[in-house]
């Protein structure tokens, strides 16, 4: 039996990582070493790439930073995330404001000091991308548009981390970051229209407060048509390997995604809708391993 100490401990353990959103840490970490040994170091031995020191502290520092970032998101959205989420908010509480800050601070030296081991380009790197999220999070989330576009290169950096430091610029790399960049630009847009009630009460100027929800589909029908240009050329003029039966299930699922649209109106809805394109998200990412099947067994 756990004491009462010890369960408090235990609870303030699962909030601070439903506040730093530690699942989706994992995701990316997973993504960024696939994406590592399938595309973008595809040509190096699956071992030289995995046991890369270097590769490890970007990608920790990645997540170090990517988990700050969730703090300070949570510490200005505390009061709009009473009136979205008042479940969440409730153990997220459990942990104080002075505590999360703290831990932000932490996180971010790490992520710096983790950096420092690779190269000064790196420092620099993480600290102009610790900045941006602290920018978005205490004023570009407000504005519409900029919100939107700024939210979702966040998301994309961690990769071209990465990107950069394996220096490699094949055109495929790029038709992959557009598909993705368009999926991430469509669920911050389901998320306004999810979170409207809130935004409205702290003042947002979101696309659904500002352009109204209509608008806001006519917008997410445009991206979602979009999204099919990159899964087109990855299908047809790019070697992906069975990846394509990803991108056949993905055209399914956003046609899907575009009749269910048009017919939202409650949270729930566009919760729904939200769930939805983070499936293809995170499907995507498992998927990575479809572009070789044999590759783990004839570069380890």
């Amino acid at each position: 039996m756990l004491s009462r100490r010890q369960k408090h401990l235990l609870l303030k353990f699962f909030s601070m990582f439903s506040v730093v959103r530690g699942y989706n840490i994992l995701v990316v970490i997973i993504a960024q070493y696939l994406t590592s040994v399938y595309i973008l170091a595809h040509d190096k031995p699956v071992s030289k790439v995995v046991f890369d020191p270097n590769l490890l502290l970007i990608v920790l520092a990645s997540a170090a930073t990517i988990a700050a970032g969730y703090i300070i998101n949570n510490f200005y959205d505390y009061e709009k995330d009473l009136i979205n989420r008042p479940e969440k908010s409730k153990l997220d509480r459990l942990v104080s404001q002075n505590t999360k800050l703290s831990f932000y601070f932490v996180l971010n030296f790490i992520a710096a000091i983790m950096a420092s081991y690779v190269s000064f380009r790196a420092v620099i790197f993480f600290a102009v991308y610790i900045f941006a999220i602290w920018l978005y999070s205490h004023k570009l989330k407000k504005l519409p548009l900029i919100g939107n576009l700024v939210s979702a290169i966040l998301t994309i950096t961690p990769f071209f981390a990465i990107f950069i430091y394996y220096k490699n610029f094949e055109t495929v790399i790029f038709v992959h970051a557009v598909f993705l960049f368009l999926l991430i630009s469509m669920r911050e847009l389901v998320k306004d229209l999810e979170n409207l009630p809130g935004d409205m009460a702290q003042d947002y100027r979101t696309i659904p407060i500002v352009y109204g929800e209509r608008m806001s589909k006519i917008m997410l029908t445009y991206l979602t048509l979009l999204t099919f240009v990159p899964m087109y050329f990855l299908i047809n003029h790019f070697n992906i390997g069975r990846m394509h039966y990803f991108f056949y299930l993905s055209m399914a699922l956003l046609i899907l995604f575009l009749f269910l649209l048009w017919r939202s109106k409650a949270k729930t809805h566009y919760l729904a809708l939200h769930n939805m394109l983070k499936f293809i998200i995170v499907a995507g990412v498992f998927c990575i391993v479809l572009i070789d099947a044999e590759l783990l067994l004839n570069r380890i």
